[in-house]
């Protein structure tokens, strides 16, 4: 994610979060990771949620792998945050 998107959510929250979450994302943290940690989620259950698998999405937590646009839509809507939120 790029600090011109920060900045433009900052501006404009849909939601507000703690700041030991937006800390992890301004820091370089997957923006999914930190999102879905703070959802109380595990990997398999927004994995089912999105309709992935645990694995994918634990790759791409890693950054080995991409989410493609759908991926991201469908995860957005399991976070209940916009999906631009989790480009990184």
């Amino acid at each position: 994610m790029d600090a011109a998107s920060v900045r433009s959510f900052l501006k404009n929250p849909t939601e507000t979060f703690p700041d030991a979450v937006v800390a992890a994302i301004l820091n370089g943290d997957q923006p999914i990771k930190a999102l879905r940690e703070h959802r109380l989620l595990t990997q398999a259950q927004l994995a089912k949620a999105s309709g992935t698998s645990a694995v994918y999405l634990s790759q791409i937590e890693r950054g080995t792998r991409r989410a493609g646009r759908k991926l991201l839509v469908k995860l957005g809507k399991a976070l209940d945050v916009d999906p631009a939120l989790l480009e990184w």
